[in-house]
């Protein structure tokens, strides 16, 4: 997610780092399978900032190309066959219109095709919007693909503003498939909703909501809790590099954790934000 000049320039000011020394104290491993899937499915993250010419995204086959020419929102629908899965993977912020919609930062009640939520549900304006603007599709592709592999479940990831598409598309896509499994896998992913969304999604989710977020990312803090929202989900700090399996913590999942990253005062879009589990956000992985 590449934030309006304005966030960019409050980013340079208010560059503030933890010391390695202090957030090393904070370290703690997670399983090891649990860390190579935050990997895994990163690698989807970073391949739908090059959607074009993706044929075999992680070495799967891509099913389509997502895009919603309104809202410039871009990705891809994936199958992989040997985990028996459909993944749905959303662009982070590389265009004018994407930083419009990341600007667009006003709560609004939650609406999605074929979803709803309980009452009081908000979520960030720009966000819902782009989402919207390419679900029906994205829906549609889903179902083409579940009748013909009943038995797969649902994947959803992205990096930045694809972390918050992601999250906004798992919800969709829980309630339009409640008979398939479905897991989100968000990175740097800004504050999406209010409490009332990010109790939802918990209780919707649990453990299968996974928010990674790499050491000092101010992405994910860069809309305050005192705009009316708060984060969703189990986080997983990277919190020093090299990054590791020994050095992510898993956090509550509260989705605020004040011992995680909710801890560190945002510096906005720093070098933390475009590079995850060692790789620049933006690679692509298409063999």
């Amino acid at each position: 997610m590449f934030y309006p000049l304005v966030f960019a320039a409050a980013a340079s000011i208010l560059s503030v780092y933890a010391s390695p020394t202090s957030l090393e104290k904070r370290s703690g491993a997670v399983a090891t399978n649990v860390y190579n899937d935050l990997v895994f499915y990163f690698k989807y993250a970073s391949s739908a900032y090059g959607t074009v010419g993706c044929t075999r995204p992680n070495g799967n086959t891509l099913v389509s190309q997502i895009s919603g020419l309104a809202t410039d929102t871009q990705g891809f629908i994936a199958r992989d066959d040997t985990r028996k899965e459909i993944v749905v993977a959303l662009r982070g912020s590389s265009s004018i219109t994407d930083f419009i919609t990341d600007a667009t930062i006003a709560l609004t009640s939650y609406s999605s095709p074929g979803a709803s939520a309980p009452a009081g549900t908000l979520v960030h304006t720009g966000f819902q919007t782009a989402w919207n603007s390419v679900a029906s599709s994205v829906i549609s592709s889903i179902k083409s693909q579940l009748a013909a592999h009943p038995d797969y479940s649902i994947v959803t990831s992205g990096h930045s503003l694809g972390g918050a598409l992601s999250s906004l598309a798992a919800a969709s896509l829980k309630a339009n498939f409640p008979n398939n499994a479905v897991r989100m896998y968000t990175y740097g992913q800004p504050r999406t909703g209010n409490p009332t969304y990010a109790k939802w999604i918990n209780s919707q989710f649990g453990e299968n909501a996974f928010r990674g977020v790499h050491t000092t990312d101010g992405v994910p803090t860069i809309i305050p809790t005192y705009y009316g929202y708060q984060h969703h989900g189990v986080e997983y700090w990277d919190v020093i590099d090299p990054s590791n399996a020994l050095t992510t913590r898993k956090c509550s999942a509260s989705g605020e954790d004040l011992t995680c990253s909710a801890s560190i005062i945002s510096s906005g879009i720093n070098a933390a934000h475009l590079t995850y589990y060692n790789v620049l956000a933006s690679t692509t992985f298409c063999i």
